[in-house]
Parts: C-alpha cells; sequence; structure tokens
C-alpha cells in the first residue's frame, strides 16, 4: 500500500496536482478487519474504520446499518428544523403531505438502493416514517392514536419502506438489462471463487431482491429483462410490511375509532361550511 501511495503522489505531482494527507483516509475491509502495524502504514494518513465517501457512509465490514441509522438521525433533524411549518394553520395537510415527500423523506432515500434492509431494519424505517407523520400533525406521544388511524386520515398508501425496496428492486432491473461487460452486472449475477466461512452468512444484497420476489434468482433474472414485465412485478411484490389499510383486517374497536374520527371530521366541515 505504501508504494501505491507513493504512485499516486508521484503522478500527481507530474499533473500539478498535490495529496492531501490530511484529508486522505484508509480504510481497509476485509473478513479480518484488521492490518499488521496499522499505525506506521502511511505517515500522516489516519487509518478509520468508517468514512463518508460521495454522501454515503462506508465501513469496514460492509454493513449498511449505520448509514441506516445516520440517515435516519438526518431526516428527524430536517423534520425538527421545520416545525414552524407544520405549526401553521393556514397551510393545508395536503401542502404539508408534500412538502414531507418532497423535502423530507428524500433525504432519507439517497443512495437507498445500495442498501440491504432485513425485516429489523424495516421495522426502523416504518417507526421513522410513522414518527415523521406524527411530528406533522403535531400528535403527542400520550395522544392514543395508532398507526392505523393517522395513515387512513392521511390517505397513504404506500409506505416509506415499501418506496426503498421498489427503489432497491428498480435498481436491480437496470443492472440486469446492462451489457455484459458491465462491472455492476458481474458482481451481482457472476460467481466468486473460494468458500464460504462457517456459520451462518449475512444476508446479502440480492437475497432480499428474491425475497421480494418469492422466485428463484435466475427466474427473477430472466423477468428483469423486460423492462414492462419487471415494473408491473415491482408493483405487485412490493406490499406494506404491517399497518394494513383494509378495514376488514381491524379489529373491531380499531374500526368503530376509526368511524369516531371520520364522523368528527365530518361534523366539523359541515360546520365551518354553513358558517361561511
Amino acid at each position: 500500500m505504501q508504494e501505491l501511495f507513493r504512485k499516486l503522489e508521484t503522478e500527481s505531482n507530474e499533473m500539478g496536482l498535490a495529496v492531501n494527507r490530511a484529508k486522505t483516509k484508509i480504510m481497509v475491509v476485509d473478513r479480518a478487519a484488521h492490518l499488521n502495524n496499522p499505525k506506521n502504514i502511511i505517515p500522516g494518513v489516519d487509518i478509520v474504520e468508517h468514512n463518508v465517501y460521495l454522501g454515503a457512509q462506508v465501513n469496514t465490514n460492509g454493513s449498511c446499518v449505520p448509514e441506516i441509522k445516520r440517515r435516519i438521525g438526518m431526516t428527524k433533524d430536517a423534520m425538527t428544523r421545520l416545525n414552524n411549518i407544520w405549526k401553521k394553520r393556514g397551510i393545508s395537510m395536503n401542502t404539508k403531505i408534500r412538502l414531507v415527500r418532497a423535502l423530507i423523506f428524500p433525504i432519507f432515500l439517497y443512495g437507498v438502493e445500495t442498501w440491504t434492509i432485513r425485516a429489523r431494519e424495516r421495522q426502523r424505517i416504518d417507526a421513522l416514517e410513522m414518527w415523521c407523520w406524527r411530528c406533522m400533525m403535531r400528535i403527542p406521544w400520550t395522544a392514543k392514536r395508532t398507526n392505523v388511524s393517522i395513515l387512513t386520515q392521511l390517505k397513504i398508501k404506500t409506505r416509506l419502506s415499501t418506496i426503498c425496496h421498489q427503489q432497491i428492486l428498480s435498481y436491480f432491473g437496470h443492472i440486469v438489462r446492462r451489457g455484459d461487460e458491465s462491472l455492476e452486472k458481474l458482481i451481482i449475477v457472476g460467481n466468486t471463487e473460494g468458500k464460504r466461512a462457517r456459520g451462518r452468512y449475512p444476508t446479502r444484497w440480492t437475497d432480499q431482491v428474491k425475497d421480494t420476489c418469492s422466485s428463484k434468482f435466475c427466474s427473477i433474472v430472466r423477468e428483469a429483462m423486460d423492462r414492462t414485465r419487471w415494473r408491473a412485478i415491482i408493483h405487485s411484490k412490493c406490499k406494506p410490511s404491517s399497518d394494513d389499510h383494509d378495514p376488514q383486517s381491524w379489529g373491531n374497536d380499531e374500526r368503530e375509532r376509526v368511524n369516531i374520527f371520520t364522523r368528527k371530521k365530518n361534523k366539523k366541515t359541515r360546520s365551518n361550511s354553513e358558517r361561511v
């Protein structure tokens, strides 16, 4: 690595460029996650376990969980900084929903195509979405409002976690439809030489594609070659993980609570129209 870094500095100097060692970081991604004599590998260059590259955090173990937690924190921070907007009564609820989708959710969805979302991460994403909706509606935690009633009031049909899986499948289709010389396609479709370590292996990026489509990988690749068919499969396979909007699947108490809320809202609307 010292030789590679020396060549990099030499070639950069010939082009009139200089390597800033204070801003240069070294991160080794391997199974052992360690180096021999890491402090003396390159003078003036720090060795880190995680680094933000092109807006996304990369870790030595290849896990995307720290990046998801980081994005959740950034999303909540952006949501909190817009409290003055959520407090204004002159802004309609539909406008606030559009603001959340246009200003808040894109912060979380940046780079989502590269994530490996497990069941635990999907629960975190669903919890973040409900936190955003409750913050937008100014609902305190003491209010006995269920997630189903809030989603029904806002008429939310597609959950944030579902959007994540849709973008992952869409990106998978783009990779598969590339030429055989594509490096991304070779990594996804090709086989790697060697043997696995003992024990259960971590969930891979392609494993979530197979779990979502509930099919063999070779069949998924063939279906993804057809853009129109693959788009239909994405919308049919990606469904909400929880908080079903179908009233038939709710309990009697939940249906009654939503009906009472709807009747109160209609009564308030009629009274306002009569005053006008």
